[in-house]
């Protein structure tokens, strides 16, 4: 089997190529440092099978940051049939000395010049045969998002895979250096790559001038993000109904019948364990999904890039700078993608402080409980706007722990930013990345919750004496630590199965109470006062969120030191806020 090796620039599509050509529902945006661990897949070209693999984006071979760093280390340790080249064909002055590195190594190459709709746009005008014969290899003209030039693409990748080259490593001792690249560059497109004198003014300036606006920038900002909250509910909310009424139905009309001929004990375990909390889970997918399409167009459309740089200059007073401001919202998705996110950042102090806030970002399995609990707790009309104030909690926590280890964290790296032109993605891409959201979602849940809801099952019912059970007594041993911030003993099980993966929590809930989804609601707030509640999500919202992000931050920080310092921080101020809110609401009683 042959493999060929993806590359290019942050910004140029590449994951949109990687789509194109194999099918897959890789996460496609305009933020550098989205591709962060390498993502292969196997596709038919030439007759033959061929791997293809997503390395990092990076802006040159000679770098130091560890994307950079990762994709040296795979060139050179594995043999490659080729390489495919991916420049935007409107930016080819700054991005062809990437190219120009790649060709010293060694390595046959397709050169693929991609957004060729947004170069015409530009007024850029191309010779691209006399681009192919300078380069000597093969260059092919396309748009990934409109599938232009696609025939000719495939038709230079079957020719490549058909090729009797042997593989080879990456030679990267020959390869030149940033500025002896940048000159080959310019000699090299001389008379066939233009520019015309004038860019022609488009709809990325005129919108900007409000967006970016440096007083009414940051308020827009917000009031997108107050409407996506509110759009998530409008929508998500009506089909979150009918797929729990479905749930329900299918429970009473087939699993009960099917369950019946199994002894009392099982049938227990599982419909008040296993089914209960898996179909709470599920009821949850449709507002996820409504919520991940909304956000792909927020990230897809280039507005995110402009929301680092808004907040630039406040990041800087806490030792970050915009990227930290990212990686936050990238953390709305999942903590773990974002904490490795992080390998952007050069320099290591800044990198441990961005990897200190993330985990308050809130992912999609808190995302649940907190849609969850603000269902209960307030209005309809009240609930999109109590969401909206949860987020502002997470970055307002995010910020509080930047400040307080900016002095022991501090960088100094530059940062540069370039802002790409606003691109309204198309609807089948922002479907594939929900579908793909959502499904990474319930694939991670569903072993976690199989296992978190038995778990919570098996120690409320293994009976310890004295009427009680293992969950009971747990509750007992943490009562001095949980009693002064409201939350009630047998909820101790679900906080610390949800250390595990907030997926399991309400999942929990639901096998603590013994109710179905549709009642969990009013049995919560049977047992919970409208205090205890709020400072349970509280709680949930700011500690440790998951096993999973735990072994990302241990594995991308290489310190077990600070690992324990970002668990134990989360742990600690979770306890405080919570202690604050509820010790507060019974002073002002």
């Amino acid at each position: 089997m042959k493999r060929f090796a993806l590359l290019g620039l942050p910004n140029t599509g590449k994951s949109t190529v990687f789509n194109r050509l194999t099918g897959m529902s890789q996460r496609v945006g305009n933020w550098p440092g989205l591709t962060v661990e390498l993502t292969s897949a196997r596709l038919l070209l030439g007759g033959k099978m061929v791997e293809l693999v997503d390395l990092p984006g990076v802006n040159d071979l000679t770098g130091y940051s560890d994307d950079e760093a990762v994709v040296r280390d795979v060139l050179m340790s594995t043999a490659f049939d080729a390489a495919i080249l991916l420049l935007n064909a409107a930016q080819l002055d700054r991005q062809l000395p990437l190219a120009l590195q790649v060709l010293a190594s060694g390595l046959p190459a397709v050169v693929v010049l991609n957004m060729a709709d947004e170069a015409r746009l530009l007024g850029i005008s191309l010779d691209l045969p006399l681009l192919r014969q300078r380069l000597g290899v093969p260059v092919v003209l396309v748009s990934a998002k409109r599938m232009e030039g696609w025939p000719a693409l495939l038709e230079a990748l079957n020719r490549q895979a058909a090729s009797a080259a042997v593989a080879s490593h990456a030679q990267l001792e020959r390869v030149p250096e940033t500025q002896q690249a940048i000159m080959q560059a310019r000699t090299l497109l001389a008379g066939c790559w233009r520019l015309p004198a004038v860019l022609p003014a488009g709809i990325t300036e005129k919108v900007d001038a409000w967006l970016m606006h440096s007083c009414w920038g940051l308020p827009l900002f917000f009031a997108c993000m107050a409407l996506l909250f509110n759009l998530t509910y409008q929508i998500g909310t009506p089909l979150q109904g009918w797929v729990g009424d479905g749930l329900d139905w299918f429970k009473e009309a087939a699993l009960q019948h099917w369950l019946a001929p199994l002894p009392a004990i099982v049938q227990s375990l599982l419909l008040e364990g296993v089914w209960q909390g898996v179909s709470t889970v599920l009821t949850f997918a449709p507002i996820l999904f409504v919520f991940f399409i909304l956000m792909a167009l927020v990230e897809d459309s280039g507005y995110l890039a402009r929301a680092a740089y808004l907040t630039d200059a406040f990041m800087a007073r806490l030792g970050l700078d915009g990227r930290g401001f990212v990686m936050q919202l990238m953390g709305f998705g999942c903590n773990v993608p974002a904490i490795l996110g992080t390998r952007v950042m050069r320099e290591r102090q800044q990198r441990l402080l961005t990897m200190l806030i993330v985990p308050f970002s809130l992912c999609s399995a808190r995302l649940q409980v907190v849609v969850f609990f603000a269902g209960i707790l307030f209005t309809p009309h009240q609930a999109p706007w109590v969401l909206l104030l949860l987020y502002l909690l997470s970055f307002v926590v995010a910020i509080f722990t930047a400040w307080v280890f900016k002095h022991r964290y501090r960088g100094n790296e530059a940062f540069l930013l370039e802002l790409p032109p606003y691109r309204l993605p198309g609807m089948r891409h922002m479907l594939i990345r929900a579908v793909g959201e959502v499904r990474a979602f319930l694939e991670l849940a569903s072993s976690f919750i199989l296992m978190g809801v038995v778990l919570v099952w098996l120690v409320s019912h293994i009976p310890a004496g004295d009427n009680k059970t293992l969950a009971d007594m747990l509750g007992t041993v943490l009562a001095p630590v949980l009693d002064p911030i409201g939350i009630r003993h047998e909820l101790a099980v679900a906080l610390l199965v949800g250390f595990v993966a907030k997926e399991i929590l309400l999942g929990g809930l639901a096998v603590i109470y013994g109710v179905p989804e549709a009642g969990l609601g009013a049995a919560l707030l049977h047992h919970l006062d409208w205090a205890s509640a709020m400072s349970f999500l509280i709680f949930t919202l700011v500690y440790v969120p998951c096993l999973s992000t735990v072994a990302a931050i241990r594995r991308e920080s290489r310190s077990r030191s600070f690992t324990a310092l970002s668990v134990g921080w989360s742990v600690l101020l979770a306890w405080l806020l919570c202690f604050a809110f509820y010790q507060g609401l019974h002073l002002l009683r």
